[in-house]
Order: C-alpha cells, then sequence, then structure tokens
C-alpha cells in the first residue's frame, strides 16, 4: 500500500534471513528438477506482527541476490472502498469482518498473472488519500511474489507459506506507532474479529514465527537452519 509506515527491527531482519535462506534451498531444488521458475511465499499475521517489515526485508535479502521481487499487499484487494469500509462493519455489527471482505478471484487472477508472465493492472491503495489507484506491473520480470496479508497463507498457489504466531493484544504499542488507523473501541473490535479468523489459518503454514522471530518448522519445532548448496 502507498504510504504505509514501515517499523523494520533487528528481530524482522533475522527472521526474513531465516525465510529468505528456506526459499534458496526451494529454489534450489525446483531447479534442480528442472521446474524453476516462479516462486511465491505468502506471509499471514494479525495486525502489527510484522508482515510488512519481514516482507520488504526478505524483498532486499532476495534482491541482493539478484533475485527480481515483487511484494503484493492483500490489503489492496478488500471489496469494500476504504471510506466506507468503517460504516459497513459497523452497520453489519462486524459480522462481516473477516476473510469474505477481500476479492479472492480477482487475487488469485492476479497470481496467476504473475505465474504467466502477463502485464497487468493492479489495485493499490494509497492509505494518506484513501483512494484505490492502479498499479501496471510486467510480471515477466519477477521471480518471486510475496504475499502480504492477514489471510495470505490460505490464497491458492502458494509454494511458501509463513505464520507470524503473536496476537494483536501483543502488538499494540506497534499498531499505536504506525497510526493506520485510530486506536476506538471500532479499531479493536475489528481486530478481535480478524484475531479469531487469522487464528484459524495457522495449520496452513510451513514456517512459524514465534514471539521472539525465532523461525520454527511446525512439523518439528526446530529453529530453521537451513543449509545451501555451495
Amino acid at each position: 500500500m502507498l504510504g504505509d509506515v514501515l517499523l523494520i527491527n533487528d528481530q524482522h531482519k533475522s527472521a526474513a534471513k531465516a525465510i529468505f535462506d528456506r526459499v534458496l534451498y526451494d529454489l534450489e531444488l525446483l531447479e534442480k528438477r528442472g521446474e524453476g521458475g516462479k516462486f511465491v511465499v505468502a506471509i499471514s499475521g494479525e495486525s502489527g506482527t510484522g508482515k510488512s517489515e519481514i516482507s520488504h526485508s526478505l524483498a532486499l535479502l532476495l534482491k541482493a541476490r539478484n533475485i527480481r521481487v515483487k511484494i503484493l499487499h492483500t490489503d489492496n484487494y478488500y471489496r469494500v472502498h476504504p471510506l466506507d469500509r468503517r460504516e459497513h462493519r459497523i452497520s453489519n455489527n462486524y459480522e462481516l469482518v473477516g476473510v469474505e471482505e477481500y476479492d479472492w478471484e480477482l487475487l488469485h487472477r492476479n497470481i496467476e498473472d504473475f505465474r504467466q508472465n502477463r502485464k497487468v493492472s493492479m489495485p493499490c491503495i494509497d492509505i494518506i488519500t484513501d483512494e484505490v489507484d492502479e498499479l501496471v506491473t510486467d510480471f515477466s520480470k519477477i521471480q518471486v511474489l510475496v504475499i502480504d496479508g492477514l489471510y495470505a497463507i490460505r490464497t491458492e498457489g502458494i509454494d511458501l507459506r509463513v505464520f507470524i504466531d503473536l496476537t494483536y493484544h501483543e502488538t499494540r504499542l506497534s499498531q499505536l506507532l504506525r497510526c493506520k488507523e485510530p486506536a476506538d473501541g471500532y479499531r479493536w473490535s475489528v481486530l478481535e474479529r480478524e484475531h479469531h479468523h487469522v487464528r484459524s489459518l495457522m495449520h496452513l503454514a510451513d514456517l512459524h514465527v514465534d514471539r521472539n522471530y525465532q523461525v520454527v518448522d511446525p512439523a518439528s519445532r526446530q529453529d530453521i537452519h537451513v543449509k545451501r548448496s555451495p
């Protein structure tokens, strides 16, 4: 999203490095199998947990390895215009807050555009003006797509799913500093609804980022230390 505020710290960078190692490892495996090409990473977590910070840090690491990467924010795919969303949610007693607020058909179509190397126009919310702009992207030049969002790991066609295991109760300070929305009763009601939806997706993840921003394989509960080929 345009105008978003990132508060990147060493923990975000450390988590991004572990995810980066896993991405390189997976890319090497695909290349050895003759299946190289496009790769999609999805990063999910509640508001304020560092999704955008880790995504940005991961993208910089990939760029440093001459791997062309683009971040796609699922917040750009809300069905209801930003200026109308608050009233829409309140009028429906917050019952509509959750995964159904997003245009999944368009998101999946844009991921297929990435897979097919198309040049497309995609929605991009400017959080300063609260307007939905159009962003033109040539996916033929992109090798890795990073999808960042509350429910990103439920997206179809993902190669690596990452879940940040923090709740909005633990990230209030980060949310206040970023000031994306007023910290009033409305905001906390929305966060509580989102909390239940996001937590329900945790089992889909290939990697978990724990409360200390250590990246863990949920199958083994071991920290990730990937050894790559020289």
